[in-house]
């Protein structure tokens, strides 16, 4: 058994954990010059040899599978850290509903455990044209919560792993960012809000980050300064 600084991951897995979640974040197609710096900033140290970005090959669902799937745990795990990567802008993509939903098949877990956030964070109806629902009940509104299940599930992703950790650290803002006006003529036109007024699970986000800096800081002992 695993100690508590022990991952009970091999660098096997861990190199095909974060492509996954490379791939994911990509799945747009897209990725500029500031996400590319960021990435290089993530990976460097847990990855070898370095990214090469003209010739990143996306890891398919087989190859996650046939690495990460012997074990539910772990695969499951993955699954929950998908998620967040794919929550982490805000806005939950057509694609990454597409790969997330081929990885929870190639890993043989249910589709039900993605129901939820597919229902609320993004409606599909071709009708809306792939508009962000934006579902949220208000604070002590009363009203029944379609993400509880959600909350609950994502809750559940256990920092086991230092290179894991330190890239959720890097990846996840330690600020609510991106809240903004649109300006024409001095005048204001839009406010746009952050991403935690945006996004219905950024508390489970914030949660996530937490839990990976109080797993280096505590279990592993590293100064995550850096990373605060």
């Amino acid at each position: 058994m695993p100690t508590a600084t022990e991952s009970p991951y091999t660098q096997e897995q861990v190199k095909v954990w974060i492509r996954g979640l490379l791939t994911l974040a990509w799945a747009d197609g897209h990725f500029d010059e500031d996400e590319k710096a960021l990435i290089v900033a993530i990976t460097e140290d847990e990855l070898a040899p370095s990214l090469d970005f003209d010739h990143f090959e996306p890891v398919t669902p087989a190859e996650v599978a046939s690495v990460l799937g012997d074990d539910p745990a772990i695969a499951e795990n993955f699954l929950r850290m998908a998620v967040m990567v794919a929550l982490a802008d805000g806005v939950y993509s057509v694609e990454e509903d597409a790969q997330l939903q081929a990885l929870c098949e190639a890993l043989d877990l249910p589709q039900s455990l993605l129901t939820s956030v597919r229902s609320t964070l993004y409606n599909l109806k071709p009708e809306n044209n792939g508009v962000a629902s934006g579902l949220r009940p208000a604070a002590g509104s009363g009203k029944l919560d379609p993400l509880k299940p959600a909350r609950v599930w994502l809750d559940q992703l256990e920092v086991r792993d230092p290179r894991l950790a330190r890239f959720v650290c890097r990846l996840i803002p330690s600020q609510c960012p991106f809240e903004r006006d649109v300006v024409l003529f001095k005048k204001k036109l839009v406010h746009i809000p952050p991403m935690c007024k945006i996004n219905p699970l950024y508390e489970q986000l914030v949660g996530l980050r937490f839990r990976a800096l109080s797993y280096l800081a505590d279990d592993c002992g590293e100064d995550v300064t850096p990373l605060l």
